[in-house]
This record gives structure tokens, sequence and C-alpha cells, in this order.
């Protein structure tokens, strides 16, 4: 079964953002590290999942099972429900490609666990603030 690691981080709240997602369990290790612009921590969070889900779905990994440190995220993918409003679309949105998998699993993890997708947010974060300065 192929993992996917995933965490949004920001500096400041709102702030700069970065999406890490870290797959692994497949031939090659993938790493992505993507700029978010700015917005909240659990926006970040968020695009996160959207962003590892369409990875998936377009390098066709049917199998998944997804970590994430985000209790936020794991609770409104588990129980289908977002109890901020504002993030309704987002997850409305991850409902919809989660459906398109064979099988999907979402875990929460503890923040030391997740230190590769960690590194990669933050990577995506110290990009975005080089080109800004640039």
């Amino acid at each position: 079964m192929i993992e996917v690691y995933i965490d949004g981080a920001t500096k400041g709240n709102p702030g700069p953002s970065g999406a890490g997602i870290f797959i692994k369990g497949i031939d090659n290790p993938v790493q992505l590290s993507v700029p978010l612009g700015i917005m909240s921590n659990h926006e970040a969070e968020y695009r996160a999942l959207l962003l590892a889900l369409d990875y998936c779905r377009e390098h066709q990994y049917n199998v998944v099972s997804f970590r994430t440190d985000s209790q936020l995220v794991e609770r409104a993918v588990e129980k289908r429900y977002a109890k901020n409003k504002a993030f309704a679309p987002m997850l409305e949105q991850a409902l919809q490609l989660i459906e398109q998998f064979d099988l999907f699993f979402i875990k929460w993890i503890p923040s030391q666990q997740n230190k590769v997708a960690d590194e990669l947010a933050r990577r995506a974060i110290q990009k975005q603030e080089r080109e800004a300065q640039a």
C-alpha cells in the first residue's frame, strides 16, 4: 500500500504557506514542496490534502493510506463534516476525490512521525519568501 504523508505550514497565521507531501511504498519515493501563498495554517493543511489527492489520482495510485498530523483534517475527512464552514468547500472537493480511489485511509499521526512532510512544507515557505525578495 502506498503511504502518503501530508503537512501544511504557515509562517504567521495567516502568512506565507507551504504544502509538503511525501509518498512512499513506490519504487521511487516522491517529495513535493509546494508554495501556497498567504493563508491560514488550517487552510494550508487542507491544500496539502487536496494536492496529494490530485497527485495520487494523476499517477493512478488507487490504494492509498494518508498520514497527517492535523487532527482537524483527519476528523473532517473521517466524519465527512467540517465544523468551520470556511473549510467545507475544500472538504467537499477532497471527499469527491477520495471517492475515486479503490481504497483510501487517513490516519492522524504525531508531528514527530511526520517530519519529512513538515520539512517539505517549510521549504516551500522559504522558496516563496526567496522569490518574493527577488
